[in-house]
């Protein structure tokens, strides 16, 4: 029942990035409402195999690779329903979507296997740290994404391109707002997370030195952009920049990180 579920949800968050991707191939308006239903039902059929998994393997279901990284497919597809549902637009959905597809496929190929066993409150609470700090990488991914897409917007406004790059994406006010919304609740996601994560390795003296690394190295990114955004003023072509040069270095530390662990069970 897992593997299928999971298959129905990557087949409805494909589905949604091609409808997403109508406009660019006609003069059509953007469809919104067809996108959101179509990830609603991907996320309805991913919560399906992940609850599956929980009365599998009990409250520390998501401690494994394959169930972090499953889970990783899952908030973004949350955190892109709720995007596109204010923002009125459905391009994020084409990069996205793919993006939480490619992510949920990659967990099930790693395998459905929780690394560790804790039980009772220890369980729910390196449950809660998996699950803000999660919050917090799904909303800095959809920053950087909001960020990439105005770099890429602003080039062609400059230019004077107005192709289907420029009609098809939303307006460069309207990716600066995702941007510095999508940024603070990465900070706030990311704090509590690892405000967790530390607590808990003290009390269980649990400490993974890689772990640390790059849970510092991602708050430390974020937290300089809606700081930044907040205190400093940064302006929008900054703060899209920022966003995407330090989401890819986080991205890049990981793969460091994953390719060099001796732990082959565990996200890290």
């Amino acid at each position: 029942m897992i593997p299928i579920a999971h298959f129905v949800a990557v087949t409805f968050y494909l589905a949604a990035a091609a409808v997403a991707a109508l406009p660019f191939a006609r003069r059509v308006k953007a469809p919104v409402w067809g996108v959101v239903i179509l990830l609603l039902l991907g996320i309805g059929a991913h919560a399906t195999a992940l609850a599956g998994l929980t009365r599998q393997a009990g409250a520390a279901s998501l401690t494994g690779l394959g169930p972090g990284l499953s889970f990783a497919g899952l908030v973004l597809a949350i955190s892109l329903v709720v995007v596109e549902s204010l923002a009125r637009e459905v391009s994020l959905t084409l990069v996205a979507a793919p993006v939480a597809a490619l992510v949920t496929v990659a967990g099930n190929l790693a395998g459905m296997h929780p690394f560790l066993e804790p039980q009772g409150a220890r369980a729910v609470w390196l449950t809660m740290h998996i699950v803000l700090s999660f919050i917090g990488i799904a909303a800095y991914a959809t920053a950087a994404a909001a960020g990439t897409m105005y770099l890429v917007a602003r080039r062609e406004l400059k230019s004077a391109r107005f192709g289907a790059i420029f009609r098809f994406f939303p307006p460069l006010d309207t990716l600066d707002r995702v941007n510095h919304l999508a940024s603070i609740a990465g900070f706030l996601g990311l704090t509590l997370g690892l405000t967790l994560a530390a607590a808990y390795s003290f009390e269980y003296r649990a400490l993974v030195l890689p772990q640390i690394i790059w849970g510092l190295g991602a708050w430390v990114g974020v937290s300089a952009l809606a700081l930044g955004r907040m205190l400093r003023g940064w302006q929008a072509r900054r703060a899209a920049l920022m966003s995407a040069v330090t989401f890819a270095s986080v991205v890049a530390l990981y793969v460091v990180f994953r390719m060099a662990s001796l732990n082959r069970g565990q996200f890290l």
